[in-house]
Parts: structure tokens; C-alpha cells; sequence
């Protein structure tokens, strides 16, 4: 068993380091501005290849085993289609949800 002592000490030190990495970004943001702008370009893509990664992996592995030719990555496909056609957001969302409810009713 862990002694009370100790397990304050996690505990503040835990909420230190918390505290530490959410407040040091704050602390030089106003140094991102001298970044070559290569550098802030790659900053910028760093939110949007994260969610297309854990989009991705959602669609070719829904249940842990790999499928390349089900609903999901037919649905994906075609919506990713209108999405690069038309740039609209409700009507990819919408094709790519009826898609995957029509091809899952099959």
C-alpha cells in the first residue's frame, strides 16, 4: 500500500507537470511569429493529419480486423468525392451517411 505522504506527492506533482504543459505554450506564443513560415505551415497541419489518422483507422478498422471493401471505406470514398468536388461540408456529412446506412441495410 502506498503511504498518504506519498501519494500527495504524485498527486502535486502530477498537477504540476499538468499545469507546466498546458501553460509553457502559452508563454512563447508570442515567439511562433519569428518561426520560418515553412515551420508555422508544418505547425498548421498538425490538428487536421491527426484527425484524418484517427478518421482513417476508424473507417478501414472498425472492429480491430481490416476491411478495405465493407460500407465504411465505400462510404468514406464517396464522400471524401463530393467533399473534393463541391467543398461542402453538409452535403459530404449527408452522402457519406446515407451511404453507410444504405450499404449497411444491404
Amino acid at each position: 500500500m502506498i503511504s498518504s505522504a506519498s501519494f500527495w506527492l504524485a498527486v502535486v506533482v502530477a498537477a504540476i507537470g499538468t499545469y507546466a504543459v498546458r501553460t509553457v505554450p502559452l508563454l512563447f506564443a508570442g515567439r511562433v511569429a519569428a518561426l520560418p513560415s515553412g515551420v508555422r505551415g508544418a505547425l498548421r497541419m498538425i490538428a487536421p493529419s491527426a484527425l484524418a489518422a484517427l478518421v482513417a483507422l476508424a473507417v478501414v478498422r472498425p472492429g480491430g480486423d481490416l476491411e478495405l471493401l465493407g460500407p465504411r471505406p465505400t462510404a468514406a470514398i464517396l464522400a471524401a468525392a463530393v467533399g473534393w468536388r463541391t467543398r461542402s461540408p453538409l452535403l459530404t456529412m449527408t452522402v457519406g451517411m446515407v451511404t453507410l446506412i444504405g450499404l449497411q441495410a444491404l
